[in-house]
């Protein structure tokens, strides 16, 4: 089983998943690719969702809190990542890029030496199941510019500009 909660963040709702003393979904509750991501979680864990919380669940709540109180800067909960090797490279990029600063798809193909790939990168940035905690959300366009997120162009700018408030 995969276990859920609901979560009611500032700037959006997100479903968090845990699976095997891992978390695996911390993903936008209303988001257009809703039925994918559940079906690869799903498909890719072997596993239903239940409506049931878990001491990892716990964890990611009072982590997530402390992110939005300006508290935590990064965290430590252990993941679960469900997709392809490509998409898990891309995931274990967009951890490296540090709190406070963006990325453009291009700059992050690059990071993970396939600088030919960027479509493919930006692919698998949407695909990302955990949000936040694998911050997408750094990821901006190459002309600066604030570019397509799961939980909404509005929730992205708020969750920058609270790392960008901490760096001031």
């Amino acid at each position: 089983m995969i276990n859920i909660q609901y979560y009611q963040t500032p700037v959006g709702e997100l479903i968090l998943g845990s699976y095997d003393n891992q978390l695996c979904m911390a993903d936008w509750r209303y988001r257009k690719m809703r039925k994918s991501i559940d079906a690869r979680l799903q498909k890719g864990l072997n596993a239903e969702y239940i409506q049931e919380d878990t001491l990892v669940l716990q964890q990611t709540r009072q982590q997530l809190n402390e992110y939005f109180n300006r508290k935590r800067q990064s965290f430590d909960v252990s993941l679960c990542m469900v997709g392809t090797d490509f998409q898990k490279q891309v995931w274990q990029g967009l951890m490296n890029i540090a709190y406070g600063t963006t990325c453009s798809y291009l700059e992050l193909s690059k990071n993970i030496g396939n600088e030919k790939a960027v479509r493919a990168v930006a692919s698998a940035n949407g695909a990302n199941a955990i949000s936040i905690m694998i911050p997408c959300h750094r990821i901006i366009g190459s002309d600066g510019s604030l570019v397509g997120y799961a939980g909404g162009l509005p929730a992205k700018k708020k969750l920058l500009q609270l790392e960008q408030a901490l760096l001031v």
